[in-house]
């Protein structure tokens, strides 16, 4: 496995009890870049995500995070090579206040992780909402909470679930602003999308996964060019 390989993922099979979900899942991703997994809703983007933290019944194939195979291992384990999961379901503790939700994460990452005082720089709003509970954010406020909880971890890898869904558009836009700051940072990042638009502008790579399968794999350069097939898989 090259050293510039953050995740290689090669023939992922998985299941849920009895329900085979993923059929042979294969993707690569380098260090620094931002690669997204576009598809509907149940293609198996989530499934494939939490495939790689061992959060699925049953797994097959390979999966290696900086070179470690993960297949088999316990989730906390996996977290340690330095993966940070915002899943879509946000995990807001709304008891705890917004600074309280911050500082619930261990670090996993082998380096330092951001600041306080770095997170509330690229996410303003928290900051002038630190000492309000979490259950009174607005649903955008809370997506970037949900965020901005992994950044402290140290984690250099992150898998980021459907970030946009049902958000305004100027809290997208600001989401995407902060995607292109972590991968100027040296952030590695995987998005789960189903917003076209908001992928297309970040992500050096789509894979279209479909029934459990990547069927479709297009580069940034060759965006334009495929813009066409790809709306047509997604439904846009």
């Amino acid at each position: 496995m090259s050293a510039t390989i953050a995740l290689e993922i090669k023939d992922l099979n998985a299941w849920y009890g009895e329900s085979h979900v993923l059929h042979g899942i294969d993707l690569t991703v380098h260090r620094g870049e931002v690669v997204c997994l576009l598809g509907r809703n149940g293609a198996g983007r989530t499934s494939t995500l939490r495939s790689i933290l061992g959060l699925i019944g049953r797994a097959e194939g390979s999966i290696k995070v900086n070179g470690v195979e993960v297949i088999g291992k316990p989730t906390h384990d996996i977290a340690r090579l330095g993966i940070g999961y915002c899943p879509e379901e946000r995990g807001i503790f709304a008891s705890l206040t917004c600074e309280q939700n911050l500082m619930l994460p261990p670090s996993v990452g082998q380096g330092q992780g951001l600041t306080i005082d770095e997170i509330y720089d690229m996410f303003p709003n928290l900051k002038e909402r630190r000492s309000s509970p979490g259950g009174r954010l607005s649903g955008g406020e809370q997506q970037m909470l949900a965020v901005a909880r992994i950044l402290r971890t140290g984690a250099n890898l992150l898998l980021l679930d459907e970030i946009t869904e049902g958000l305004a558009p100027v809290i997208i836009q600001k989401l995407g602003e902060v995607v292109r700051t972590l991968r100027e940072r040296g952030f590695t990042i995987v998005l789960v999308e189903q917003n076209f638009r908001f992928a297309s502008k970040l992500a050096d790579r789509n894979y279209v996964i479909e029934h459990g399968q990547v069927v479709k794999m297009v580069e940034k350069e060759r965006l334009e060019e495929n813009r066409e097939t790809l709306e047509t898989l997604l439904g846009v």
